[in-house]
């Protein structure tokens, strides 16, 4: 696993990913046999949500303040601010366009 952005935060990160991982191990398996029925899937991902939220929920809110912390220490905060006023995301971008082979090739 990965390094934090601040040392400080790093046991909290892998802590964080840790708990992630097992968390996601656990959803995707049976999330494809729920995926069959609408109904079944909107509960499975509900107690899902709520699972995730109980067990990995308190150890993402620590790490989450350490790193907003670490990004204002090091004064990171108004980069991306500015970055964000230079360039808001107002939407998701679009996908880039898909190029058609046979158009490009040379007779």
């Amino acid at each position: 696993m990965a390094d934090s952005l601040s040392p400080e935060c790093t046991p909290l990160k892998h802590e964080y990913d840790s708990c992630f991982n097992a968390w996601f191990e656990g959803y995707l398996e049976p999330a494809v046999a729920a995926s069959s029925n609408a109904e079944a899937r909107s509960a499975y991902s509900k107690r899902k949500a709520e699972e995730f939220n109980s067990k990995c929920g308190p150890i993402w809110e620590k790490y989450k303040a350490c790193v907003q912390k670490a990004v204002k220490d090091k004064g990171l905060d108004v980069l991306l601010q500015q970055a964000r006023d230079e360039h808001p995301l107002t939407e998701p971008p679009p996908p880039p366009p898909m190029s058609n082979p046979a158009s490009t090739k040379k007779s």
